[in-house]
């Protein structure tokens, strides 16, 4: 059960997997994971930083998953 932010890439796309993406796939700047026709781009935080609770939480509404079901996880 993953909490809101902040998270490591590395665990962001082993948790996008569970919901059912694909990928990461290369794109343009940043890499995306596909689920269907939707896209969500996976940020690539810079000297292991992370990605922190505010950018979590814009990539989770792009994916379409509430705060409630990605804790639920």
């Amino acid at each position: 059960m993953p909490k809101l932010g902040p998270i490591k890439r590395k665990e962001l796309i082993q948790f996008m997997r569970e919901l059912g993406f694909d990928g990461p796939f290369a794109g343009g700047k940043h890499e995306f994971m596909k689920r269907g026709a939707l896209k969500v781009w996976v940020p690539n935080p810079h000297h292991g930083e992370g990605i922190g609770r505010n950018l979590l939480r814009k990539v989770l509404r792009q994916a379409g998953v509430s705060e409630s079901e990605w804790e639920n996880l």
